[in-house]
């Protein structure tokens, strides 16, 4: 049986839309760099949002959910 949970992923903010996509970009991006062994050289990263993710970035918590991804 499929539960919901294999349906749906559950992401923070009131549009997990603009959350769960940008989070798993964020984690992904991170394991790239660890994988490459870029990770321990990187003093910064930044972030450049477009389209509806630029618009509504602040207001449905896509920042955070980026800041989160990219800290694991």
């Amino acid at each position: 049986m499929i539960s919901a949970f294999d349906i749906f992923k559950i992401g923070i903010g009131p549009s997990s839309s603009h959350t769960v996509g940008p989070m798993n970009a964020g984690k992904s991006f991170i394991d790239r760099l660890e994988s490459s062994g870029l990770l321990t050289a990187t003093s910064h990263i930044v972030v450049d949002l477009y389209g509806s993710l630029s618009l509504t970035g602040k207001g449905h918590a896509t920042d955070v959910a980026i800041i989160m991804g990219l800290a694991g």
